[in-house]
């Protein structure tokens, strides 16, 4: 027995859906608002969810990714009257099982229940076959919700011989998570080639991929072996798969179906046998309709996809990478053991790590080496650009308490001060809290606070002379 969610504005469809999901043997849960829903979810724990767009409080939409946030988060089935091609997009990439048109019959919420409901209970019992516990993990480091998605998704690749598509920004993880897919297979014995497509210059792709025989070409002084042959029995892994130059996307695409090529000046084909998965950080799909990308090459590499969440959206798991980084590199360099402050730990927060796990793999590591037996990392042994961030932070964390603090003042009866003397309060927290926020968003940049504020130069200044801040130096 399941528990259904029904969250709808329409009473009728509220019971007549709760109907369908009481006779197909669940448990139906019905909420009017998304308030109600919200509530709903996290006493109820919903195993689905049927969820309109358009509600007297918000919007479906904006609800669900609070839905797939949750512990054991559950299916969820968009039941719309307003849908349009946007809104089926913005679902389905959130995270939604489904999405639904109404009106619709009976029998197609039935269907769609029972489906839901298979296809989540199919998973769990995935899950529990497969057992995330047994595998090996090594340096994926975390437990937010979306880095464990990822490893279960890579535990059901490492059990099959699809095609894999890693998707993810630069630094996330993606030749890591290969390895691991590739480690826990069944041909975990065999070689694991990387092949990083960014990095190999364009007018030796094809000799680097197919090989060579020895007089193939100018410089070829003897016989290579290709790295799609070197990767015969084990994985191929195509690094930035995005950069392939489309002279060759055709080329490797028959490679892919036939699993044999010829190497640069050979007279006959050999044969490889690989599995291949490939890691981008780029959209390849607006690449394909660019023409930049072949279209069937991107279908047959993305067959089976997993895309890694960024650092900044699992800031939680910073303490967990923090020490298993600084073991990594005191136990590789031979350093006396370290540890981090709280104030140091509290920086690492305040930045957005645009070069995700490996920037601060990288940051952690020049802490380490450049100032060996510290013993104790403070924010001080950080880079400059990053104790900025972490300054600024602090300043606008000040900022904004004045002001809640002057509205605070406000509320006690016993101490309501006139109301001058209050606007006058208010206004110069307003500002001051204003002013730092413009100062850190635009670097300190007077010309950029100027356009983004529409204050005048003088005007600024004057401001920034108030309450003592100053800009960086022109």
């Amino acid at each position: 027995m399941a528990c259904v969610l029904i969250v709808d504005d329409d009473p009728f469809l509220r019971d007549a859906l709760a109907g369908v999901a009481g006779q197909l043997g669940h448990t139906p849960v019905t909420a009017a608002t998304i308030r109600e829903a919200s509530a709903k979810a996290a006493t109820h724990h919903p195993d689905l969810v049927l969820l309109d767009v358009i509600m007297p409080d918000g919007s479906g939409l904006d609800f669900l990714p609070e839905l797939k946030a949750l512990s054991d988060p559950p299916e969820v089935l968009i039941v719309t009257a307003n849908s349009n091609e946007d809104s089926a997009e913005t679902a389905i990439v959130n995270g939604a099982w489904d999405y639904l048109c109404k009106p619709a019959s009976t029998d197609e919420y039935r269907q769609q229940i029972q489906r839901a409901l298979r296809y989540r209970r199919e998973r769990r019992e995935q899950k529990a076959s497969a057992g995330l516990g047994a595998f090996r993990r090594d340096d994926i480091v975390g437990e937010h919700p979306e880095l464990l998605e990822a490893l279960n998704l890579a535990v059901r690749a490492a059990s099959g011989a699809m095609a894999v598509m890693i998707t993810g920004e630069t630094g996330t993880g993606k030749e890591l998570f290969a390895r691991a897919i590739h480690d826990n297979s069944s041909r975990r014995s065999e070689p694991f080639v990387v092949v990083d497509c960014a990095a190999i210059p364009e007018n030796l792709v094809e000799s680097m991929l197919f090989g060579h025989e020895r007089g193939a070409f100018t410089g070829a002084d003897r016989r290579r072996e290709g790295l799609i042959r070197k990767a015969h029995g084990g994985t191929l892994f195509l690094d930035e798969v995005g950069e392939l130059p489309l002279s060759l996307q055709k080329a490797f695409l028959r490679v892919l179906q036939e699993h044999r090529f010829r190497p640069v000046g050979a007279a006959r084909e050999v044969a490889s046998d690989f599995r291949i998965i490939a890691a981008t950080n780029r959209d390849l799909e607006a690449r394909a309709r660019q023409g930049r990308f072949r279209e069937d090459l991107l279908y047959r590499l993305a067959s089976f996809t997993i895309h890694l969440p960024p650092l900044r959206k699992r800031l939680p798991d910073l303490p967990l990478l923090v020490d298993r980084i600084l073991r990594t590199v005191v136990r590789r360099d031979n350093l006396p053991a370290a540890h981090v402050s709280a104030c140091f730990l509290k920086a690492l927060y305040s930045h957005d790590w645009p070069g995700n796990v490996r920037e601060l793999f990288n940051t952690l590591e020049l802490a380490l080496t450049a100032h060996p037996g510290v013993g104790e990392l403070q924010p001080a042994h950080l880079p400059t650009h990053i104790r900025v961030k972490a300054a600024q932070a602090k300043v606008h964390g000040e900022a904004q308490r004045d002001l809640e603090a002057v509205s605070r003042q406000m509320l006690k009866s016993d101490a309501l001060p006139a109301w001058p003397t209050f606007k006058h309060q208010a206004l110069a927290a307003a500002e001051r809290t204003y002013l730092v926020r413009l100062l850190g968003s635009v670097g300190g940049d007077v010309d950029r606070a100027v356009s983004l504020s529409e204050l005048s130069r003088s005007r600024l200044y004057t401001l920034l002379r108030k309450h003592g801040l100053r800009p960086k130096a022109d």
